[in-house]
């Protein structure tokens, strides 16, 4: 079965949208630290971008959580694959996704990281699919909702391919 991928979201569109979230998140944590947490692998890309455009300190860490496996759509079973290097109490942290679908996984990652007790956390994703949420998330930055497509590139992937496209497309299986 080969896949062929359609333009959804420009390289220009995303890179506009992306430094508008910048702007936003420089204003709304003026006077602080963001402690960014990119939820991998997908997030990376995002991350990195949103990064470069935040006026007010940074730090990053890294975690691992998966529901997907090879297939399209979530299983509904949450695995952290990669726990995070830092304490996160005290901090100011944001996460960072690619995209929030079923809301099963942030769900989970977002009560496991209140737990640990930052000084706020709060949820920023790339992309926004509102049509498949299960479970609803509060989503603070938000880069664009899009249909309930199977979508890839700028680190989101079909069974790790397509991570690198600098665009958003749609999968279409043929």
């Amino acid at each position: 079965m080969a896949e062929k991928i359609n333009v959804l979201l420009s390289e220009e569109e995303v890179g506009a949208r992306i430094k508008a979230i910048g702007e936003q998140i420089s204003k709304d944590y003026e006077g602080k630290q963001i402690h960014m947490i990119c939820v991998l692998k997908g997030g990376t890309f995002f991350m990195c971008e949103l990064a470069k455009r935040i006026s007010v300190p940074v730090s990053l860490d890294f975690m691992a959580v998966s529901s997907y496996g090879g297939d399209t759509k979530s299983s509904g079973v949450v695995k952290i694959v990669k726990d995070l290097d830092e304490a996160i109490q005290g901090k100011d942290v944001l996460v960072v996704e690619d995209i929030v679908d079923s809301g099963r996984t942030l769900s989970y990652l977002l009560e496991m990281l209140r737990d640990r007790k930052p000084a706020s956390l709060k949820l920023c994703t790339l992309l926004d699919k509102p049509d498949r949420r299960v479970i609803e998330v509060p989503v603070d930055y938000t880069g664009f909702q899009i249909p309930d497509e199977f979508v890839v590139g700028y680190g989101l992937d079909y069974d790790q391919k397509y991570r690198n496209l600098p665009y958003i497309g749609i999968v279409s299986f043929e």
